[in-house]
């Protein structure tokens, strides 16, 4: 059963370009895993430094394998997650 993941980010508006680039390097990496299905990058309307993440992997073993990338730790552990000052994340499986 395939396994989606979203992501609610925010950060400091003066943040708000690295945030951008470091989620749409990630982008193109994560559509080149086997075990993704898809990775949208949204910015908030009207919510400056405010992002959503819609990830789908085809179980949870491809999103395992994801998180434990180098690129993962360079992008989203080392780059995004110092910059936001709010993080929620959902994990669900599609029906």
């Amino acid at each position: 059963m395939a396994f989606a993941v979203v992501a609610h980010y925010r950060c400091a508006p003066a943040d708000e370009s690295t945030v951008r680039a470091a989620l749409l390097k990630m982008r193109e990496h994560t559509l080149d895993e086997p075990g993704n299905l898809a990775y949208t990058v949204h910015a908030e309307a009207d919510v400056p430094g405010s992002f959503v993440l819609y990830e789908q992997y085809t179980d949870r073993a491809g999103f395992d394998a994801h998180a434990a990338a180098g690129y993962f730790d360079e992008l989203i552990v080392r780059t995004v997650r110092p910059l936001l000052t709010d993080r929620t994340v959902t994990f669900a499986q599609v029906l």
